[in-house]
């Protein structure tokens, strides 16, 4: 928790310690009170003893019938009857008026809305550091994930990043809040009531050393039964994010296989695993407050039947008793508070824990101080390169070497699962070779930074994802000041115009998140237009012609020859006659290189291209016979 408050500004540090500040003035305000109710309550009994001087007794009552008050007095004084605190009492008593009740009443309602204006500031203050805190702390999450590799990106499941930012950060701001307006206020209030309250009387004290004991013994017992609770409950909440994201995402293969009822049931059993946590740490924490109350009320039963006792010796009076009840009061209700934020302070650490993962779990794909100059455009290069998956067993890739001369097409094929996409992002640098370098314009990518190396690169994703907003929005991703002229370009070429032609606002026509109204087939034209729209040295397609039709994934790459010459092009596919027609063909199997040449060179020596061809085309197609 504390981890996280180096992410606090300097107006925050100093805001802050302003929140110190007012505390002990808001306590000062709070003493203040209950002196001047002491004195609110003496008042009143002076001014019944004034008007009623028999309730002195009769011998007091008969001398200030015959004497007056102030002679009556001295008659008792110069008698030695009065030692220095009765004379004194009734002093006052003598000149007490209904005015006195009034002023001392006014001073004390004065102090109390001090106290509440107090309070609205700190709350205030405390309300903007614990935003601004969580503002910040969002960002930095956010930055922090979007600069992730996929090493990392799988080490977080998407609902947990998504709790994490979300719930996790609440949780830290509300406690955050509740201690700023609280924690400080509750010791130094029990430290300077504790002090008042031992110059009044010990019996009374002791009283309130034993209500403190059980308070403490009573919220020992409520934490240990409760934290591990807390807990369990954001992991809960976890699982909660990622059953209903799951479903969200694959609402349409739960309704073709009529699956509804078996995702309602998966929901349903998380669902009550956190419904029954959250019963029981509620049930738990409701016993908090019939707990605290029965304490209060008992000690203030306590100091009322000591403080009755004490008045009949005529060791203490009414007023006192009465202000050190609330004193009492304040003490109990300070543990109290500090007794809740120990119980708030655990989830929140929980919470803070988990934020403190995502932030200090640094990328490993890290940018260089100083990019080397790039030799060449559009040239791409593996020398020896291995990779294996971080919680791999084995390599994903062996031992691959081939070359990519600039302006050329090169094609990859091979079975599902061979290793054509972790080719790809190899050369996105979307992970770092385990052996070998990757080089992309005569460089290695390690010494390009990440978005030099990107902004090479149109990179069109096996699984087209669009994003909420225009279709002119989504083209101009990459450069948000992208003329219409280039967009519809770039459309014209993936041969999305015609659909986007026919659509309302044309290309102001809204995409909902994910591209989910749109085609499939639309909605990778879309992303492959995005790509084009850049204009870069390199196109990488990942599978991304799958979505065509034959006729439409031929226009478009006949577009694409036509449009630029000089741009290399990366092509993964399935299909043959998606690649045959590239200047080189790699086959991957099992994730190393079983053959590269053009189609006819393939197909007379590499026996697993054969294979894959046979598949899909007769030997009269591919001209065998």
């Amino acid at each position: 928790m504390f981890k996280l408050y180096k992410n606090l500004k300097a107006k925050d540090w100093l805001l802050f310690t302003l929140i110190i500040g007012l505390t002990v003035l808001q306590v000062w305000f709070t003493m203040s009170i209950i002196d001047y109710m002491r004195n609110v309550i003496s008042s009143i009994m002076y001014v019944n003893y004034h008007h009623h001087p028999t309730l002195l007794g009769n011998e007091m009552g008969t001398l200030i019938q015959i004497y007056g008050w102030k002679d009556a007095i001295e008659v008792l004084k110069n008698a030695g009857q009065l030692d220095p605190t009765i004379y004194a009492t009734l002093m006052a008593v003598s000149s007490a008026t209904t005015g006195d009740i009034w002023k001392n009443a006014g001073i004390m309602l004065g102090f109390a809305a001090l106290v509440v204006l107090v309070q609205l500031v700190i709350a205030i203050i405390a309300s903007y550091i614990s935003a601004d805190l969580s503002t910040t702390i969002r960002k930095k999450i956010y930055s922090q994930v979007n600069n992730y590799s996929n090493h990392e990106m799988n080490q977080f499941s998407t609902a947990s990043l998504i709790t994490r930012t979300t719930n996790d950060i609440q949780n830290v701001q509300m406690t955050n809040v509740m201690m700023m307006r609280m924690v400080f206020t509750a010791p130094v209030t029990a430290i300077w009531a504790i002090i008042k309250i031992r110059a009044t009387s010990m019996e009374l004290t002791l009283a309130t050393a034993i209500a403190v004991i059980a308070l403490l013994i009573f919220i020992i017992m409520m934490m240990v039964v409760v934290l591990p609770k807390f807990k369990q409950v954001q992991k809960l909440i976890d699982k909660i994010n990622g059953i209903s994201r799951e479903n969200l995402t694959g609402i349409r293969v739960i309704r073709a296989f009529n699956a509804e009822e078996y995702q309602k049931e998966k929901f349903e059993k998380a669902n009550d695993q956190l419904t029954k946590t959250q019963i029981f740490t509620g049930r738990v924490m409701s016993l908090m407050s019939p707990g605290m109350m029965i304490i209060m009320n008992g000690i203030t039963l306590a100091i009322y039947w000591i403080g009755a006792s004490l008045i009949n010796k005529g060791t203490i009076d009414y007023a006192t008793v009465t202000s050190f009840s609330t004193l009492s009061g304040q003490i109990i209700m300070s543990f109290m508070i500090l007794m809740m934020m120990f119980v708030l302070w655990p989830r929140a650490s929980v919470c803070a824990k988990r934020i403190n993962e995502v932030l200090m779990t640094n990328t490993t794909i890290e940018d260089p101080e100083n990019e080397k100059t790039r030799l060449t455009k559009g040239s791409i290069e593996f020398k020896n390169v291995s990779f294996k998956y971080p919680d791999g067993d084995k390599n994903a890739l062996t031992h691959l070497n081939f070359s990519v001369k600039p302006g050329q097409t090169i094609a990859f094929i091979g079975a599902t699962g061979s290793g054509k996409t972790t080719i790809v992002n190899l050369m996105m640098r979307f992970y770092d070779a385990t052996e070998g370098e990757v080089f992309v314009d005569g460089v290695n990518v390690k010494d390009l930074k990440q978005q030099t190396l990107h902004s090479l690169i149109g990179f069109v994703p096996q699984k087209g994802f669009l994003f909420k907003g225009t279709i002119k929005e989504n083209i101009a991703l990459g450069n948000p000041d992208m003329s219409e002229e280039n967009i519809i370009n770039a459309c014209e070429i993936a041969m999305a115009s015609e659909f986007i032609e026919e659509k309302e606002n044309t290309y102001d026509f809204m995409i909902s998140q994910g591209g989910k109204n749109v085609s499939g087939g639309q909605r990778q034209r879309l992303c492959i237009a995005r790509a084009v729209a850049l204009n870069p040295e390199i196109y990488i397609f990942d599978d991304s012609f799958s979505a065509l039709d034959y006729k439409t994934d031929h226009q478009v790459r006949e577009n694409l020859k036509h449009m630029d010459h000089q741009a290399t092009k990366i092509i993964v596919a399935q299909r043959i006659g998606t690649i045959m027609d590239a200047d080189q063909i790699i086959v991957i199997a099992d994730g190393k290189m079983v053959g590269i040449g053009t189609h006819k060179e393939l197909l007379s020596h590499c026996q697993t291209y054969l294979d894959i061809a046979l598949s899909q085309l007769t030997k009269e197609e591919l001209g065998l016979q």
